[in-house]
């Protein structure tokens, strides 16, 4: 019975983190991609080159997802806080 009610927290868990770094990963994947394929072609190595752009872009997602990713995750936090009296009847 228990095993059911942290099975499921847990899966909420880790949907929720999906969820929050779903745009960020994503950003910065692309991102990164894009950065490789104008170094490929321009023969241009520079380190600098790809970590740059990735921080401005992964800042520029965080500020405009910021309060979509706050709701996502202080929702869970209610939902797991609102929760704890049912799994304490069981």
């Amino acid at each position: 019975m228990y095993e059911d009610i942290i099975l499921g927290v847990a899966n909420q868990a880790v949907w929720t983190v999906l969820m929050v770094s779903a745009p960020i990963l994503g950003a910065a994947l692309i991102t990164g991609l894009l950065i490789s394929i104008l170094q490929a072609t321009t023969q241009i190595q520079e380190m600098t080159l790809v970590f740059v752009p990735k921080i401005v872009v992964v800042f520029l997602v965080v500020i405009v997802f910021g309060p979509w990713m706050l709701d996502i995750i202080t929702t869970f936090t209610y939902d797991i806080f609102a929760s704890i009296p049912q799994m304490l009847a069981l």
